[in-house]
């Protein structure tokens, strides 16, 4: 076997929160086109700034990236990824191996008015699961379907399902 046949190790970004955030979208770990872009959910095909765009009433993908970041934080929603780096061929999250999870219970302690933790796919939903462990039943967990294009769930749908955030 060669080595070029061994992916390289993909890293997520740091996490999106202040001490205000009410609300934490957790995903798994950010595809080929968000690394490329140093951005969350920066894939034209990913649902994600509509999904949450259309729960919060504000027009999130006609903003600069900075400016949606801000809006998540003015509307107390945080985002980070279950994920801290793996070895992956492409984006789906089928293909993640050697996987080492970020800090999730050292995040959240210091979230004080933090109440809910949602996932945004099943791949995020049972590692962060796992890694919650004793600490979910502190909050209310939304389980959320993936924003990703390969989940082919129809928008309403999902739009449907995500407005759970803020139930």
């Amino acid at each position: 076997m060669t080595t070029d046949l061994i992916p390289e190790r993909k890293r997520n970004f740091p996490p999106v929160v202040d001490a205000q955030t009410r609300v934490l979208i957790l995903g798994s770990l950010p595809g080929d086109v968000s690394l490329a872009h140093q951005q969350y959910y920066a894939h034209p095909q990913n649902r994600f700034w509509h999904l949450v765009g259309d729960t919060i009433r504000v027009d999130l993908p006609s903003l600069a990236y900075d400016a949606k970041l801000q809006a998540l934080l003015a509307h107390r929603i945080g985002l980070w990824d279950v994920v801290a780096e793996a070895r992956r061929n492409g984006s789906l999250d089928s293909n993640i191996r050697d996987h080492t999870g970020n800090d999730l219970i050292g995040l959240i302690e210091t979230l004080p008015d933090l109440e809910v933790i949602a996932f945004n796919g099943g791949t995020a939903a049972r590692l962060g699961m796992k890694a919650l462990a004793h600490h979910a039943d502190r909050y209310r967990i939304v389980m959320l379907p993936s924003s990703s294009p390969a989940y082919t769930l129809a928008y309403a749908e999902k739009l449907r399902m995500w407005q759970a955030l803020t139930a």
